[in-house]
């Protein structure tokens, strides 16, 4: 059973693909292709950090690294009734987790409203903006993505009867870590900090949005998406050298209890007996939005962050969260869009922690600890966080101990980009981050870190579908250390089978 799930996956892939009509030469059923060879030199401890953050674990986290990428897909057409896409975009890249990289392999169809996914792909987060954010709390793109089977409403369908003015989103997926060998290969034992191989995967959302934007500027958008690692087989080890392995329940009842988060049952560690079987975590979303009707917009969103059900609801004051505000200038060639963040993580429900026993029947469930388990690896694929890039990830850990030793933050961050002429666009990201470490691991003083991203691409008229881009990137301070590096590259895109001009 140890790769069953995986197989399944490879299994119902290659099925939906051979399956599929063949591509006809017309433009919405055309196959669009991509290729990129991506390279950065550099000096320091580490790549810049903004070379190797929300990069979807394409980047590597050491300098002088680099990746060529080569892709082509079929995109669902989101007028049509029915609708398919897949995907196959493979990579090799030069001082990564692994010189072989699946970065997405999927199939998928739409009829209606109603989507379903099988595979490996990129999926973005619904309220950040992915070029300017530092990354949404949760699920950032900062990590490679997880092969899953997701079924939903992937966009926002309007309610019956109500014009336009509700519309609804959401969608229920199981999927499967696979970064174990890696995970075998990387890890220092340590006591106290466990790992987890062959780690289930269980995701699931849902949104709603408020105003019909056709006929009033404002609107808003209120969202939870939770999260949950369970299954595999864990290994702890104790301060003798001993390790415990404690293989975790995978049967039918494990799958339902990732979905609807329940205590474990007698054959589970007793901790999840006691709280809630796996490692589930997940975020509140909530946004603002004005479309004014000369072009421009701007847009307020907050994220809340919480770990099992300690801030799910209200029983603990919500401090804890992402705050943004976003703008749009479309008149503006030189500024077009600006985000702006305020990331606070210092709470994490209080400094107590205590599982109610007979003799002192009092339940606080506070020290959540973000990311981190007792079980699990933590929240994190292939040494990548999946959550936001400012929780640093265990790759970065000179240990090699898979554990998140900053979850206690507060991080300020700026990011805003332009088109100057037709041919050249530039982005730039700064950020500065604080950290106390972690509950139970504070650091002795407050570290920081400031890093810096400035990125030019140029596309020009005359070679259609070709981009180049030039990138500078710098890190200075304590927590991931100080580092340069320059990153160039070429891609190219365009489209098979689509119809010529007339």
């Amino acid at each position: 059973m140890k790769h069953s799930f995986r197989n399944a996956l490879l299994i119902a892939v290659a099925m939906f693909l051979t399956s599929v009509p063949a591509a006809r030469a017309e433009w919405n059923d055309s196959i669009r292709y991509h290729g990129e060879l991506v390279m950065n030199a550099g000096g320091g401890d580490h790549n810049p950090f903004w070379f190797a953050s929300d990069m979807h674990g394409l980047a590597s986290v050491k300098p002088n690294s680099g990746w060529l990428r080569l892709g082509a897909f079929h995109d669902i057409d989101s007028n049509k009734r029915f609708s398919w896409g897949a995907g196959v975009d493979l990579a090799v890249a030069l001082r990564n987790t692994s010189v072989f990289m699946p970065h997405q392999i999927y199939g998928e169809v739409k009829y209606r409203c109603l989507n379903l996914l099988v595979g490996q792909k990129v999926i973005p987060d619904p309220i950040v903006n992915s070029d300017l954010s530092s990354g949404a709390l949760v699920y950032s793109g900062n990590a490679r993505p997880i092969p899953q089977v997701r079924i939903g409403i992937f966009d926002y369908a309007d309610f019956w009867g109500c014009k336009g003015w509700f519309a609804v989103k959401g969608y229920i997926a199981y999927g499967m870590f696979t970064d174990s060998c890696w995970i075998e290969d990387w890890v220092h034992p340590s006591p106290g900090s466990p790992y987890s191989l062959n780690t289930l995967y269980c995701s699931r959302g849902g949104y709603l949005r408020g105003g019909n934007p056709e006929k009033f500027p404002l609107t808003g958008e209120i969202g939870l998406n939770m999260e949950t690692q369970f299954g595999g087989t864990s290994y702890f080890t104790y301060t003798d050298g001993r390790t415990r392995v404690s293989p975790h329940p995978k049967d039918l009842k494990a799958w339902i209890k990732a979905f609807i988060p329940m205590g474990g049952s007698p054959d589970t560690d007793p901790g999840e007996q006691l709280n809630v079987e796996g490692n589930m975590l997940g975020n509140w979303s909530f946004a603002l939005r004005w479309d004014d009707p000369s072009g421009w917009m701007v847009r307020a969103y907050w994220q809340h962050v919480f770990e099992d059900h300690s801030m799910l609801f209200f029983d603990y004051p919500w401090k804890d969260g992402l705050y943004g505000v976003e703008a749009r200038f479309p008149k503006n060639r030189f500024v077009s869009e600006i985000v702006a963040e305020l990331l606070y993580s210092k709470d994490q429900a209080g400094p107590v922690y205590w599982d109610h026993v007979p003799s002192l029947d009092v339940q606080i469930s506070s020290r959540d600890n973000y990311f981190n388990h007792y079980i699990y690896s933590g929240w994190e694929n292939w040494g990548m966080g999946i959550g936001n890039p400012f929780f640093i990830s265990p790759i970065y850990n000179k240990d090699h101990v898979m554990r998140f030793y900053h979850n206690r933050l507060v991080a300020y961050h700026l990011g805003f980009k332009g088109s100057p002429t037709s041919q050249v666009d530039y982005r730039i990201k700064a950020s500065l981050l604080r950290s106390w470490g972690a509950w139970g691991t504070p650091t002795p003083k407050v570290e920081k870190n400031f890093s810096l991203l400035a990125e030019v691409k140029w596309h020009p008229a005359r070679l259609k579908g070709w981009e180049g881009s030039l990138s500078f990137g710098m890190d200075a301070g304590t927590i991931i250390g100080n580092s340069y590096g320059a990153r160039i590259g070429i891609s190219k895109t365009g489209w098979l089978f689509a119809p010529k001009k007339k």
